[in-house]
């Protein structure tokens, strides 16, 4: 060896590690953790990876044809590179990561082609943007600029901005065919996409200002008019296309996708169920739970008005300022719990390093209850909030609805799984879906729920209530994708079946359909639940891993979907062309 002091000094460690009594057999099986077989594919995945965020990074026009051509050669180029393998060559976890890694290809092939078809459904909206788009390539390519030109170019924008204003007040609004007008969903799309290329310009427009004094000789206020011509339209389009009034906190538009779409997404995450089956699950689940809270409610004595038993659950919330207790003894009492009971391994480094900080009253308005992870971020009113408002926060984060979930945003649930991807096949990030995430911090509850975790009648509803929750997000999101639910009609299932506050629904509903999340998110938590549910009757319940080692096993795999979970743990046969068929429920029982 070259280095003779280095190599002394890793046996140190080494021997020190192995022959010190501080080193106890937990912490060596917590090391042996890191020897997992190698994957021949893994450096094509990560190089990928890494060719995915220098185009993103390069082409930062979001509308722009030219990132979307580049992004449609990367996918199909690494399409025909995996095709082109010896499948049969290959041992099964690199089998895994071929299956998924061709799943992704194609799906983010699809969703391009979808993402253009609504852009072409917007064009009527923002037939400019092509214009935006070319000045920011052209300032990528670091083409030599001409300031008196850009002027004119951004002139005849702001011109043709306020004519589409005009076009729109003049003549398609005065149409009295629904069909000559754009949809309130495209139009709603539409808003995005405006403040989008607002960023992408002033991106283009800083870059030059004052760098080069002469283009901002040219320039500033052709820029200025400009951006007062975006800021104006985009006010347009909300209020007189989208319909939303000035003022107006209350409206939901959504943008459904329609069944083709829902069955392409099902598919890609190796659902195979019809969306319809999907609710006729949620419907039966839902069922069960309200015999359920019928029981908790009986132990309470409000015979079978769960209602009322729910009602009073709610009022038992802790005074301000006793939150972050309540939740931190909560989530120390799950933490002693699944070790106690041998049910998975918690890393020292995870159980110390979980944080928690309180929620803005700005991201309440989305998120009424906590968010979890690393770090959980407690809601609960501050004093800013209207007297309504602290009381509707403090009834729907009261102690026994909490109960059932601080486990779900740390340990065992999104914590520790955080923490295990991050170290186990981290390279299988991109395959990440939220059937795995989601679905596995529900599984708890189910297991939890089965344990007699919740013991007193008030926690078992709490429980009860979020399991109604899942079911009715399977419900209302499925229908609203499917056109036949309105977001309000959503509000109200909330309210009238699950016992929501109202401000919490519509909340609720704001944020499953605000765009930041895929239009199967919600549903993933009740449906990877039962994925995990089912594996665990499968493997524990019959006798083949005990509790630790398949809840390790899991976390050891990455958040891949589950059904190819399933295939690990079985070492299923596997093909090129694999198609998801696994039905994990009964619809019989």
């Amino acid at each position: 060896m070259k280095h003779p002091k280095a190599a002394k000094a890793l046996l140190f460690l080494l021997t020190y590690f192995i022959f010190s009594p501080a080193y106890s057999q937990g912490q060596a099986d917590e090391f042996s953790w890191y020897n997992e077989p190698p994957s021949r594919l893994r450096g094509v995945i990560e190089k990928y990876n890494q060719d995915y965020g220098s185009i993103n990074r390069f082409y930062t026009a979001e509308t722009s044809a030219n990132r979307a051509a580049r992004l449609k050669q990367l996918y199909s180029d690494h399409l025909t590179l995996i095709n082109g393998l010896n499948f049969d060559a290959l041992n099964h976890d690199e089998q895994i990561d071929y299956v998924l890694f061709k799943n992704y290809l194609q799906h983010e092939l699809k969703e391009l082609a979808r993402y253009g078809a609504q852009l072409k459904e917007m064009g009527i909206i923002i037939p400019f943007a092509n214009i935006i788009n070319d000045l920011e390539d052209e300032r990528r390519t670091l083409k030599d600029i001409d300031p008196a030109k850009a002027a004119q170019t951004l002139d005849n924008l702001s011109k043709q901005i306020d004519g589409q204003q005009k076009f729109f007040e003049t003549t398609i609004l005065k149409m009295t065919d629904p069909s000559q007008k754009p949809k309130r969903t495209v139009a709603n799309r539409a808003v995005r996409m405006i403040a989008s290329l607002r960023m992408t310009l002033r991106n283009w427009y800083n870059f030059h200002n004052s760098y080069d004094p002469t283009f901002t000789w040219w320039n500033a206020e052709p820029y200025k008019a400009v951006e007062d011509s975006l800021q104006k339209y985009s006010t347009f389009v909300v209020q007189k296309l989208v319909g939303i009034a000035p003022g107006d906190k209350v409206t939901i538009i959504g943008d459904p996708i329609g069944r083709a779409a829902l069955i392409e997404e099902l598919e890609y995450e190796m659902i195979p169920y019809t969306p319809e089956e999907l609710i006729d699950l949620a419907n039966k689940e839902f069922a069960w739970c309200e015999g359920e809270m019928k029981k908790a409610s009986r132990e309470m004595g409000y015979g079978d008005d769960w209602k009322k038993a729910l009602e009073a659950v709610k009022q038992k919330y802790v005074e301000p300022g006793k939150q972050p207790q309540l939740i931190r003894d909560q989530a120390m009492e799950a933490i002693e719990y699944v070790e106690k009971n041998d049910l998975v391994t918690v890393p020292k480094l995870a159980r110390e390093s979980w944080r928690m900080e309180m929620m803005s009253p700005e991201r309440q308005l989305q998120s009424p209850f906590f968010l979890g992870g690393e770090t959980i971020l407690v809601s609960y009113p501050t004093s800013t909030m209207s007297h309504e408002q602290k009381l509707m926060s403090m009834r729907g984060n009261n102690p026994h609805f909490t109960h059932a979930v601080t486990h779900h945003e740390l340990i065992p649930g999104h914590h520790l799984q955080r923490y295990m991807n991050q170290r186990y096949r981290p390279y299988r990030e991109i395959f990440r879906t939220p059937f795995w995430t989601e679905g596995w911090a529900l599984y708890w509850e189910f297991l939890l729920w089965d344990r007699g975790f919740n013991k007193s009648p008030e926690d078992r509803a709490g429980a009860l209530f979020w399991r109604m929750h899942r079911c009715a997000r399977i419900i209302f999101s499925l229908s609203f994708h499917l056109e036949k639910m309105t977001p309000q009609e959503s509000v109200d299932f909330l309210v009238d079946r699950v016992g929501h506050e109202r401000d919490n629904a519509a909340a609720e509903v704001r944020r499953s359909f605000a765009g930041d999340y895929g239009p199967l998110y919600q549903i993933a938590y009740m449906m990877g639940g039962l994925q995990f549910y089912s594996l665990h009757r499968e493997f524990v319940g019959g006798k083949k891993m005990s509790n630790r080692d398949f809840h390790d096993a899991i976390l050891k795999e990455g958040a891949i979907p589950v059904e190819m979970v399933r295939a690990i743990l079985t070492k299923q046969k596997l093909n090129r062309d694999y198609k998801p068929g696994w039905k994990f429920y009964d619809f019989g029982k």
